[in-house]
């Protein structure tokens, strides 16, 4: 009978081991499965992002043929101006989008179906943007002719309530957020994107009345996103459970 409260405590001790290497289990896969999530969307970025420069055409040279002097050269590259200003638009933006992906999935540590579909759904945006850029280089300058500016603006609109969906869905009451997640990085985060497809009606607007300052305001919001959010003045803090080893205690923080 002596011996039992030491038997008490080995068994303590034992279970608290078990949740340790539950916990790291759990983690593991978890990483895994957000792993492959990320790799697959760094590929349909990459694929979005390498179909942009396609459209820029400059003059081509037959074998054997004489080269074009440079009044020929430049002549060609000013006439793809247009072209080159609308890659280097959505070429930006696109890669912005991708950094905050990024950013956000630091902070997800956990799948479900749902954020699966909206990311698929985030990703259809993605690879379409191509679309939209070729059309509005063929109308940047062309005064008077607004479609392409509006079907330009409403992508980005799009993309822009796809990402907040994505992000709102995985932060909301932290349920695929990481146990340790830094409250005060996710506040940041979600302060940033609150008014982002609010910011993106903008150029929806602009885009019925002048396309070249469409095309203006596309560039400085991506600037904007490409941004760091502001840290908040409180102190950093945790979501989730941290576990004493010398007591064996749990203690929950909640968000």
């Amino acid at each position: 009978m002596v011996k039992l409260p030491l038997i008490f405590n080995l068994n303590r001790e034992g279970d608290i081991v078990q949740a340790f290497s539950d916990e790291r289990k759990n983690r593991a896969d978890n990483e895994k499965e957000t792993g492959r999530l990320e790799a697959f969307s760094d590929g349909v970025f990459a694929v979005a992002i390498t179909l942009l420069v396609l459209d820029i055409k400059l003059i081509g040279v037959n074998p054997g043929a004489q080269l074009p002097d440079d009044s020929v050269v430049w002549r060609s590259f000013l006439q793809q101006v247009p072209t080159i200003a609308a890659f280097i638009i959505s070429f930006f933006t696109i890669g912005i989008m991708w950094l905050n992906h990024h950013k956000i999935f630091k902070q997800i540590q956990r799948i479900d179906t749902g954020l699966l579909l909206l990311n698929i759904l985030l990703l259809l945006v993605i690879v379409f943007i191509p679309v939209p850029t070729a059309l509005l280089a063929e109308y940047l300058l062309v005064p008077g002719q607004h479609a392409a500016a509006i079907i330009y603006s409403g992508t980005f609109f799009m993309m822009a309530v796809c990402f907040n969906l994505l992000w709102r869905y995985a932060a909301h009451r932290g349920r695929l957020l990481g146990r340790d997640v830094d409250l005060q990085a996710v506040e940041g985060i979600s302060r940033q994107y609150l008014f982002g497809p609010l910011l993106y009606i903008i150029p929806l607007i602009l885009a019925f009345i002048n396309t070249p300052a469409t095309a203006i305001c596309q560039f400085l919001l991506a600037l904007f996103f490409a941004l760091p959010g502001r840290p908040l003045r409180s102190k950093p803090k945790t979501v989730g459970m941290k576990k004493d080893v010398t007591e064996g205690q749990h203690e929950v923080q909640q968000p």
